[in-house]
């Protein structure tokens, strides 16, 4: 599966309803993004905890209610932030899944309420079914479960959290302990460990990210893996029909 990162922020600007769109008319089989609360506790799509760097505002996003963030231009962009509505209602009707990365604030922490608040979002727009909810966080994810046991999640591994979790195996053992969850490593991390994770994981649960070069992807691309997480849907996509029409199967 190919999974376009933050709408494919290399083509298009990152976390919009433009990208979003793209992605919905590219074939590809989800798109990644990432949520926050604003200072009315509605939930915006945006990955940092800050505007700074993706649009042309400043500041906490915690601080701006939803309307003064949608007026908020993103970079190279005529669009405001999007509501986590918004971006569920262009994908309704469509098959992908859309993996929804639970993210902190600006001090690095999980937001009161916000699990509670997609969980209903994704109920609304009746796409419980191809929604996966992500985090690093994996006492995130146990109030995901907590409040609905059927959740689809995903946890994401990267160096910082071998380091915090005292190793590979560690890490793993620990996120693979809980029922039905998807792992997604960090591509440099998984290269090194991915004999041990393929032992620990099955392949329907094992995901990389985020990889965007072309000898990259054709290796990833190859690997007993679920998902390939990536800024460059295009290459992706270009570099698996060459592969599928090239296998003699």
């Amino acid at each position: 599966m190919i999974i376009g990162h933050r709408g494919s922020s290399h083509l298009w600007p990152e976390n919009s309803l433009e990208g979003f769109h793209h992605l919905r008319t590219l074939g590809v089989e989800g798109a990644e993004f990432d949520v926050h609360l604003t200072a009315d506790d509605q939930v915006v799509v945006i990955h940092d905890p800050a505007l700074n760097r993706t649009t042309h505002g400043s500041g906490a996003v915690r601080d701006r209610t939803l309307c003064e963030l949608q007026d908020t231009r993103l970079r190279e962009s005529a669009e405001g932030l999007p509501s986590l509505e918004e971006v569920l209602e262009l994908f309704q009707g469509s098959a992908q899944e859309l993996h929804i990365e639970l993210k902190t604030d600006t001090a690095g922490r999980p937001y009161p309420g916000l699990e509670a608040r997609v969980l209903s979002a994704i109920h609304r727009h009746g796409v419980q079914q191809r929604s996966i909810l992500t985090s690093f966080d994996l006492d995130v994810l146990a109030t995901v479960r907590d409040l609905n046991r059927a959740s689809r999640i995903l946890t994401s591994v990267d160096q910082r959290t071998l380091d915090q979790a005292g190793g590979f195996e560690q890490a793993i053992s620990r996120a693979a302990a809980i029922p039905d969850i998807y792992i997604a490593v960090e591509h440099s991390v998984l290269k090194r460990r991915m004999s041990q994770a393929s032992s620990a994981v099955s392949a329907d649960r094992l995901g990389v990210w985020v990889v965007n070069e072309v000898a990259e992807l054709s290796f990833w691309l190859e690997q007993p893996i679920r998902q390939i997480t990536t800024d460059r849907v295009d290459l992706a996509l270009k570099l698996r029909l060459a592969q599928s029409s090239s296998s003699p199967c």
